[in-house]
């Protein structure tokens, strides 16, 4: 293999091993989304050592089988440190109550603000529904998503500013 095309061919490698990443994430994840975020974080970790990564001199052959072992290592580790992380955080407020600590909602509770803030966006029109999850929900900048939608900046600052309020005043506790 030509030494320009090896981090390209590498990376072809890790996006064919996405699925056994994903089959591996879901064993050790307790729901979906915290599996698709280690394989996501895998996959970065993978990418920023990519440069760093020798291939066993017995797999050097194949790419696929030298990769895989790697990609599961990672895929392990970083699931081992968000564990211990998330350990030292459950420690950390168990040994340290905080009395202002509002009483945790129940899962009932969360799911009907869930199914309110999706009726409540569903309601806004189109132009404000999409440059509310392009801003907000996806993390674009203003410019990015003007570019999208081709619009200009300051139509799309305006856009997201009236989908908030309109949202705020929709989800608003009505007062009695």
């Amino acid at each position: 293999m030509d030494e320009q095309d090896k981090p390209g061919a590498q990376r072809a490698v890790i996006a064919q091993l996405l699925p056994e990443l994903r089959a591996a994430a879901r064993m050790l994840a307790r729901s979906r989304a915290e599996a698709d975020d280690l394989v996501q974080e895998t996959v970065l970790r993978m990418l920023r050592g990519l440069p760093a990564f020798v291939a066993p001199p017995e797999l050097a052959h194949d790419p696929q089988a030298a990769l895989r072992p790697w990609g599961l290592t990672v895929l392990r580790n970083t699931f081992r440190e968000g564990w211990r992380r998330a350990r030292r955080e459950r420690d950390h407020l168990e040994a340290n109550p905080s009395e202002e600590e509002a009483p945790r909602q129940s899962d009932q509770e969360s799911a009907h603000e869930v199914r309110d803030l999706a009726r409540a966006v569903s309601r806004l029109p189109p132009s404000m529904r999409e440059a509310l999850m392009l801003v907000c929900a996806r993390g674009l900048s203003h410019e990015a998503a003007a570019q999208i939608c081709g619009v200009p900046v300051g139509t799309m600052k305006a856009r997201v500013s009236r989908a908030r309020r309109a949202l705020a005043e929709a989800l608003a506790p009505v007062n009695a």
